[in-house]
């Protein structure tokens, strides 16, 4: 029987795992059991400031009914496995796993402990998910932009993993159609891994999705336009804004009979704290997991189709040997 007040254990304790331990200890429905990391120094000063104390991973799975993995990504799988082996319920963050073989281990591992396996694609917490949900039907095309500065955490994945993403998952939960094609340009600049990132994903209805991602611009800007056959919107995240146009809405458009536009914000709240919320309620009230090990392997297998595209469309560029003619043109001055 699941205890009132879940005991939660946090398995990293890098820049998110801190923030994860802080929200779980000032919790009302869970206590911090604990904090693991392979850094004792790191994890010993999450844990003072968090109230909670270090301890290596055995300990902490005993110490805890639930689990959450805040660890770099190519470790997810092995923590959450473990985890799920021993009865624990699991947050892991995103990406679910390296590979859809390991997410689905993880998502039948869960289902045969009758655990929670919930996926930290945090946006689906957000204030703005919740703006621009619902308002359009069937997007026909969608535009998304989020681009950054450099920042060294995060480059231990390709900005796919890192970045992309976030917008991958947010048109998967769009467009209710199967992935029928990626096309895809990236390339590493300042870390050993993709830095910047387009692609073009193709749905089996028709819709088409161009995402764009970089963690190597001047300026920080997120931002999404959604074509649909009963209007347009534009959504400025930074800024909280969106604003739509479509037949009997807001306000008329001079010149374009029966269509208006209407402009709407949102107030952001903790989606760190929404998300530990919904996972603390999944597993105490038997709420529906939102963002669960099926939506979490989609948005890694677009992740990883999108990666694939970009290395054909490299190996095309090298095989035709218009890669080497652009190095030279760029070391010549052109």
């Amino acid at each position: 029987m699941t205890p009132a007040r879940l005991r939660i254990g946090i398995a990293g304790a890098g820049h998110f795992g801190r923030y994860h331990a802080l929200k779980v200890a000032a919790s009302a429905r869970a206590s911090l059991a604990g904090i693991h990391d392979p850094d004792a120094e790191r994890a010993r000063a999450v844990g003072w400031e968090a109230g909670a104390p270090p301890m290596e991973f055995p300990a902490l799975l005993a110490a805890c009914d639930a689990l959450i993995v805040a660890a770099p990504a190519e470790a997810h799988f092995a923590l959450a496995e473990a985890a799920l082996r021993a009865g624990r319920h699991v947050l892991v963050e995103k990406p679910i796993a390296a590979s859809l073989d390991q997410a689905d281990r993880l998502a039948a591992l869960a289902q045969a402990g009758r655990l929670v396996l919930q996926v930290g694609h945090l946006e689906r917490f957000s204030a703005a998910h919740g703006a621009l949900s619902g308002r359009l039907a069937a997007p026909l095309y969608i535009e998304a932009t989020r681009i950054a500065p450099y920042k060294p955490r995060g480059t231990d994945v390709s900005v796919i993993l890192d970045l992309m993403i976030h917008d991958l998952d947010l048109i998967l939960s769009l467009v209710d159609a199967p992935v029928e094609s990626v096309d895809a340009v990236g390339a590493a600049v300042s870390s050993a891994t993709e830095d910047i990132a387009n692609a073009r994903v193709r749905f089996a209805n028709g819709c088409v999705a161009t995402v764009t991602a970089s963690r190597i611009s001047l300026r920080t800007e997120r931002r999404m336009r959604i074509f649909a056959q009963n209007g347009y919107m534009a959504i400025d995240f930074a800024n909280r804004k969106l604003t739509l146009i479509g037949r009997g809405r807001g306000s008329p458009l001079p010149g374009v009979a029966g269509f208006g536009m209407e402009e709407a914000g949102w107030q952001d709240h903790d989606a760190l704290e929404a998300e530990h919320a919904a996972f603390i309620a999944s597993i105490l009230d038997g709420a529906p997991v939102l963002v669960d090990a099926a939506a979490g392997r989609r948005a890694l297998a677009l992740a990883l189709a999108v990666g694939q595209a970009m290395a054909d469309s490299r190996g095309r560029m090298e095989a035709s040997g218009l890669l080497q003619q652009l190095q030279d043109g760029v070391g010549g001055g052109l």
